[in-house]
């Protein structure tokens, strides 16, 4: 037996959650262009301490955006397990929702 469902917010769903973390990545890459500039600008004025604030903001945008690839990755194995057992059950790709989301096995399978 299959339930339909539907996605009440962008987290209900693999698809929802890989579009919002790539959203997340461009953010991150805007910010890190901003702050290369802003370290650019620190040097030029001789700026030592707040150069070395940034270089620190800098580093902890590129600890975020590896933690970001890494759910990026995660999502799309995800996103492929689930086409993989889907088919396994007899399902290819999965029926759609009306609200255009993957319809959920019945627990128990």
């Amino acid at each position: 037996m299959l339930l339909s469902y539907q996605a009440e917010t962008p987290f209900d769903s693999i698809e929802g959650s890989h579009e919002y973390v790539a959203m997340l990545a461009e953010a991150l890459d805007e910010a890190r262009s901003e702050v290369d500039a802003e370290i650019a600008a620190a040097e030029r004025d001789g700026a030592d301490r707040r150069k070395e604030a940034l270089l620190l903001v800098s580093f902890n945008l590129a600890k975020l955006n590896l933690h970001i690839t890494t759910s990026r990755r995660i999502l799309n194995d995800l996103r492929t397990l689930r086409r993989l057992l889907l088919a396994e059950r007899g399902l290819p790709g999965g029926e759609r929702a009306p609200g255009g989301e993957k319809t959920q096995v019945a627990a128990g399978d």
